[in-house]
């Protein structure tokens, strides 16, 4: 896990509560996709509704599990011209990737918001199972946030230490 040291112990009840969502998410989805399957090749009866709930699933895990890959610094890397930097440098670099992140995420969430806002205005729903589309994007916009936060607070947890520690 790379959450810093000395933090771990703080943060971890978050990422283990997060993971943990995701995992019971994903059981979810595969539980709707098996009996979706079996209802429509054995019984020529698939589950009303079987694509929205799988598509808004797939949303919860995406959207459950980005916080924890934040803490974890889990995003996908790749180091062509930085591998031969030293602890100063690396430092710096990762410093650098996760305020970029945070950005990144910050500038997510405030289109899913925006988005949220303007389905919730329009009273827009699902096809066929009507759920609101309004709360789904403001809770997806919401878990951006967490994880930019989280992203943020990883950075100034290593400037707290100097830029000395290191990642467990």
């Amino acid at each position: 896990m790379a959450v810093e040291a000395g933090g771990t112990l703080a943060l971890r009840p978050i990422r283990i509560a997060l993971a943990a969502l995701s995992a019971v998410l994903l059981m979810a989805l595969m539980g709707i996709t098996v009996v979706d399957v079996a209802g429509r090749y054995l019984f020529n009866s698939p589950v009303f509704g079987a694509t929205e709930l799988t598509e808004l699933v797939l949303a919860a895990v995406i959207f459950s599990g980005l916080p924890a890959v934040c803490l974890d610094d889990g995003h996908v890397t790749v180091r062509l011209f930085t591998a031969r930097l030293g602890p100063r440098g690396k430092a710096v670099e990762l410093a650098i990737a996760r305020l970029i992140t945070a950005a990144a995420l910050g500038v997510i969430a405030w289109r899913l918001a925006i988005q949220g806002m303007r389905t919730a205005s329009y009273g827009e729903v699902t096809t066929y199972l009507r759920l609101p589309v309004g709360p789904i994007a403001y809770t997806a916009a919401a878990l951006c946030t967490v994880s930019a936060l989280l992203t943020l607070t990883l950075v100034a947890m290593r400037a707290g230490r100097g830029g000395t520690a290191t990642s467990v």
